[in-house]
């Protein structure tokens, strides 16, 4: 803004409010600013978790606003604890967690330590590579449904090229056995790219000073690879780590889109469970419940990892 037009503003500003801005501080004039995002903050995620933890402990339904609302304890809480298929559904989201989570830093790494060796190229492959995760899951998860498709998916006769097995005997989808993993597979060719840009960051993070004097102590490549790389980069993988954990737990859109929890419920994990509990039977209160228990669980896990983390830093 030009010194003209603020001159301008000056003088157009009431003497009154001008004489009140004078007498302000600086830290009077910052919560002036930061006031309103802090509302608007508390607005939309502290009241909302409010109302939810108070809903929780009601038989509430939102589609029978007329019908008395009971003060039930912590019934929710207790039959959501016992209930088997809610721990089925737990299962299969441990199942997707570890298994996602443990390729994608084996092979974002890898990724991440070639791309780190200068080579020709190597900027039109770090782009190649990044694509995926720029796509929404939701045009994944069409993308790789028709690839999956037994009859005319790529999927099926890349697989049938290299086994020889017919590619119409099989649907990753469908299949009882093969459905967890056609998720697990999706995910780790969209998210792996993440985990290497940040195990990238961390390679390129190492001095080169280190590794010299390394190699005047006659270290071999293997060793400094475990006793110079591994530990440097740790903190990096374990953020990567925390990232997709959080975000994989809350897997929703990329499994509806491949199995809508099927076959059967086989890969119906707790959003998608809560979902139905929540928007399909039209059980508030206990979904409520459901909601605050996730909350709960992601929070405390996060929390001592958290800890972890910062412990491996200080190292």
């Amino acid at each position: 803004m030009s010194k003209v037009a603020m001159d301008r503003l000056a003088e157009a500003t009431p003497q009154r409010l001008a004489r009140g801005v004078r007498g302000l501080s600086d830290r009077a004039l910052a919560w002036i600013f930061v006031g309103p995002t802090i509302v608007l903050l508390l607005a939309i995620n502290i009241f909302p978790l409010i109302w939810t933890i108070g809903l929780s402990f009601t038989n509430f339904r939102v589609n029978r606003p007329n019908e008395d609302i009971r003060f039930v304890g912590t019934q929710n809480y207790t039959r959501i604890l016992t209930d088997t298929d809610i721990w089925l559904s737990m299962q299969a989201t441990a199942h997707f967690l570890f298994w996602t989570l443990f390729l994608q830093i084996v092979i974002g790494f890898w990724l991440a330590w070639l791309i780190n060796r200068k080579f020709r190229g190597n900027d039109l492959w770090t782009t190649i590579i990044v694509l995926p995760m720029m796509l929404s899951p939701a045009v994944v998860g069409n993308f790789w449904t028709f690839l999956y498709q037994p009859q005319i998916g790529l999927f099926n006769y890349a697989v049938g090229f290299l086994t020889g097995q017919d590619p119409s005997s099989f649907s990753m989808i469908a299949d009882v056995s093969l459905a967890p993993w056609s998720i697990v597979i999706v995910d780790t060719w969209m998210w792996t790219p993440f985990v290497m840009l940040i195990c990238l960051a961390g390679l390129r993070s190492i001095p080169d000073s280190i590794y010299e004097a390394a190699e005047c102590d006659r270290a071999s490549p293997f060793r400094q690879f475990w006793t110079i790389t591994v530990p440097m980069v740790l903190p990096f993988l374990m953020l990567a780590v925390l990232f997709r954990g959080i975000e994989n737990f809350k897997m929703f859109d990329l499994v509806v889109q491949l199995t809508g929890g099927g076959p059967g419920s086989l890969t119906e994990v707790t959003s998608i469970n809560l979902k139905r509990e929540a928007f399909e039977k039209w059980r508030t209160g206990y979904s409520s419940a459901y909601a605050i228990i996730l909350f709960v669980t992601v929070y405390g896990l996060a929390a001592i990892y958290v800890k972890a983390l910062n412990r491996v830093k200080q190292r």
